[in-house]
């Protein structure tokens, strides 16, 4: 039983397609084929039966499908460990990320990593839902307080979020100078925090102000150019709106509270060390984001 037939059979059973299997492992149909062929051979069971219109698992493709995946990492496993022992940095690396903060910052950093190690592949995945590093990746970047149970996590810097405004906004709306002020005015929500509302931290007490939406939507840099639009005020991490508030196309506004810090970190599963590559990874961003991060520099904060 070959390690390359049996990842050619979880790619047919993951994707229902023998062209969708070699799309996603970079070889022909008929590679992907004969693979599927041997391995089942060499089992002496039919995994998968074939009609001209769709593939379906036979109940030993089934029996087999969970054991082919352990295989497979165990085997990824293996040869981790090896490069670890070796101190190389070198193989496929798969993280998880906010979207936003993906493509405007983690993104940068990635392409730097990869030119210092050119043996290292990866994959990014970009999606505001929370991930799992138990999920098939290998690490997973999160912006949230608290503990990320059964994971190591590590700070890699912070975020600091604030009101900010355009001065199309303030000048026909008003400045607020306390956080009662706020409900007199409009805001831009993120349409998946609910109810809406902002919470603020002056010293040690923790206040809250509703504020009516005047426009909701799901992407925080949609929430920023809305913002410089003049449509209202918008709660805003400054790794989204520093530029725009250098440029003078927004303004932080001062309520008296102070800005909401968060972490950034990076966690994986707490049942192994990390890799050379993913350690590697680690201080690569550490060093490329600052702690201070860049993006505060010049931010009257």
């Amino acid at each position: 039983m070959k390690l390359d037939g049996v990842a050619a059979f979880i790619a047919v059973a993951d994707t229902g397609s023998v062209n969708e299997a070699a799309r996603r492992l970079r070889l022909s149909k008929s590679a992907v084929s004969e693979r599927l062929t041997e391995l089942e051979r060499a089992l002496g069971a039919h995994l998968i039966q074939r009609n001209s219109r769709q593939l379906a698992l036979t109940e030993d493709g089934l029996a087999f499908l969970q054991r082919a995946k352990r295989i497979i990492a165990e085997a990824d496993a293996a040869a981790a460990e090896l490069a670890h022992r070796r101190g190389e940095i070198t193989g496929p690396l798969r993280i998880s990320a906010p979207r936003g903060f993906g493509d405007t910052h983690l993104g940068p950093a990635l392409h730097t990593f990869m030119e210092r190690y050119p043996e290292v592949s990866v994959i990014a995945d970009y999606d505001d839902r929370i991930g799992d590093a138990a999920g098939g990746y290998d690490a997973v970047i999160r912006i949230a307080q608290g503990e990320m149970p059964k994971l190591v996590t590590q700070t890699l810097t912070v975020s600091r979020r604030t009101l900010v405004a355009s001065p199309s906004y303030l000048a026909q709306y008003g400045r607020p100078g306390t956080i009662e002020d706020l409900a007199q005015h409009q805001a831009i929500h993120y349409m998946e925090r609910h109810p809406d509302d902002w919470s603020f931290r002056s010293g040690t007490d923790l206040l809250v102000a509703r504020v009516a939406p005047r426009l909701r939507i799901t992407s925080c840099l949609a929430m920023r150019d809305a913002a410089i639009a003049g449509l209202g005020i918008a709660s805003l991490p400054t790794f989204h709106s520093h530029q725009a508030i250098k440029s003078g196309a927004l303004e932080i506004l001062d309520i008296g509270a102070d800005p909401d810090v968060t972490p950034i970190v990076i966690a994986h599963q707490n049942d192994m060390r990390p890799s050379a590559k993913l350690t590697a990874l680690i201080e690569h961003l550490k060093l490329a984001f600052g702690n201070p991060p860049y993006w505060d520099d010049g931010l009257p904060l």
